[in-house]
């Protein structure tokens, strides 16, 4: 199996928040690999794992980091390939982290999810795989549905409390 995704992560202290990603390829059966780089601790490992991701077969990188988190920008500075970033909360509540990978500067974007957003960042990779691939469209189509199905249930679960003043 070849890889399509990437996830990438500044050290593995980060593994707990990008497991949701990990499940959720996998889930998706979406061939991924996971390594964790330092954008400040194993710069050469970066740059080559940026300028060589392509020509792997990587479509999209979903790069994870906390406090200063370079990593996303850094990836996204060496390869033409899409990068998500996924700040991490690892201090100032995930705030530091968050700015500083969505204040790329013009011409290094770096899309960019919520803190400790791995899901979101695995779905948003798989929505960019997708727009050519129609059975993980089916998929994804799938997953949103079950989504929908969740909502419905947990409101017909909210239906059957009852309190006095409850009006529905």
């Amino acid at each position: 199996m070849t890889p399509v995704i990437s996830i990438i992560m500044g050290s593995t202290s980060d593994l707990p928040v990008m497991e949701k990603a990990a499940h959720f390829l996998n889930e998706m059966g979406v061939p991924f690999e996971m390594n964790a780089l330092s954008a400040h601790r194993t710069p050469e490992e970066v740059e080559r794992f940026a300028k060589n991701a392509r020509g792997r077969g990587i479509k999209v990188i979903i790069a994870a980091a906390g406090m200063a988190a370079h990593l996303p920008g850094v990836i996204a500075s060496m390869t033409p390939l899409p990068v998500i970033g996924v700040p991490v909360n690892a201090s100032l509540d995930g705030m530091d982290a968050l700015l500083a990978i969505v204040q790329m500067p013009p011409g290094i974007p770096v899309a960019t999810v919520g803190i400790n957003g791995s899901l979101n960042a695995a779905i948003l990779a798989l929505q960019m795989i997708a727009t050519g691939d129609e059975a993980l469209q089916v998929k994804l189509n799938e997953y949103k549905e079950g989504l929908k199905t969740k909502v419905k249930q947990a409101n017909e679960e909210l239906a059957s409390i009852s309190y006095p003043y409850k009006t529905n």
